[in-house]
């Protein structure tokens, strides 16, 4: 059979296309910027565990920092996610908290003076924000079992307690800090700046994966913050949930994503290297692979095109968020592990760059609620029988 030229673009479904065509113009600018400059210069980064501040100025200025507030179309931030995390999966996930956890709650529970003091900063990325919710003993039952401690004190909030995996904790201009009310009992959301006294952030070293990312254990030792640094929307947790809820499924943007880069690095490796004097790309069971990756991030990008507008629509569930995350990062799990296996041996090196998704894809597996949990929130509203205790 005669050959054909390769698709000239993963995206078989046209999703892009649903886009509006400034935001397709934009889309495509910034996929190109991020598959030239951040891709490549990330990987020495992730070797090393160091954070790229040049990078994420970068980010800045292309308007990275506030696709929460920018005004465009759900799907649009959604594949900006996705292209972050096809160029570095680290990056992506500072950019997606940043945006549905920090910007996000700011701009939603904050005062007219907090947001004044800190979204311009954050949307050019040039201040950052840590979100300080996961203790050391508390995570997938955080909700019912936080321990940290906040106490109004002659007119002073006093922060005292312990975070852990908290993203860009050592970095941070300031944390945003969720902790329980003596008074009455409330988790309620501060905004601690890191340079007070009391706070101390300790970097978490030697992870698998999201090694760019900052992660550090917090330790708030009778923290004192005025009174006016709490957030006024933020008097007890369920005002968050719905932006916890979007956050969850901003991870199935990253699933995505990262099958994108684990078919781009596939099909490019296939194409080039040659065994048993032929191009890996010739060989049946080296297609399936590629084709079972390729659907799988299909797959995922159709569902979370779905989900953005469920969003738009105003009807996002937290099931409909929980099965998002765990489906696409399940598939991640699984595409990645294919295309490691494609590059053998040298699918293990992070020169190949395959290595390094092979890890970052075990993070998104666990993170922002595991894939255990969010199975059983979809179980138990499809069942209406709950299996938590």
């Amino acid at each position: 059979m005669t050959d054909l030229p390769p698709f000239p673009d993963a995206d078989l479904m046209y999703i892009v296309d649903l886009l509006p065509a400034a935001e397709r113009e934009r889309y495509l600018d910034t996929r190109a910027f991020l598959q030239s400059t951040i891709r490549p210069a990330s990987i020495d980064f992730w070797n090393r565990e160091e954070f790229p501040f040049g990078l994420v100025a970068e980010l800045g200025k292309r308007g990275l920092g506030q696709l929460q507030t920018d005004g465009t179309s759900k799907l649009f931030k959604g594949l900006m996610y996705v292209e972050v995390a096809r160029a570095d999966v680290s990056l992506s996930a500072l950019v997606g908290i940043h945006n549905e956890l920090i910007v996000g709650m700011i701009d939603a529970l904050g005062s007219d003076e907090q947001k004044q003091r800190w979204l311009p900063g954050l949307a050019a990325f040039t201040q950052l924000g840590a979100f300080a919710l996961t203790e050391p003993e508390h995570g997938s039952d955080i909700a019912g079992g936080l321990e940290t401690s906040a106490r109004l004190e002659g007119g002073e909030w006093v922060i005292t307690g312990a975070k852990r995996w908290i993203g860009s904790g050592t970095i941070a201009d300031f944390a945003l800090v969720w902790a329980r009310d003596q008074a009455d009992g409330q988790i309620k959301g501060f905004i601690v700046e890191t340079d007070r006294p009391g706070y101390r952030a300790t970097k978490i070293a030697n992870k698998i994966g999201l090694r760019i990312m900052q992660n550090a254990d917090i330790v708030l030792d009778d923290v004192r913050i005025p009174e006016s640094n709490m957030l006024p929307g933020a008097t007890d947790f369920a005002k968050a949930n719905g932006l916890l809820r979007d956050s969850r499924a901003w991870v199935g943007w990253q699933g995505a994503g990262i099958q994108l880069a684990a078919f781009d690095i596939a099909r490019a490796y296939a194409l080039e290297r040659r065994q048993f004097g032929r191009e890996l790309a010739r060989f049946q069971l080296v297609q399936q692979q590629l084709a079972e990756i390729l659907g799988n991030a299909s797959a995922s990008l159709a569902l979370m095109a779905q989900l953005a507008r469920i969003q738009t629509d105003g009807k996002l569930e937290m099931a409909q968020a929980a099965m998002a995350k765990s489906t696409c990062t399940r598939l991640a799990r699984s595409s990645v592990a294919m295309g490691r296996s494609l590059l053998g041996g040298n699918g293990i090196s992070t020169d190949y760059e395959m290595g390094k998704l092979f890890g970052d894809a075990e993070i998104l597996y666990t993170y922002e609620g595991s894939y255990e949990i969010n199975s059983l929130i979809v179980g138990r509203a499809v069942t209406g029988k709950s299996a938590f205790v």
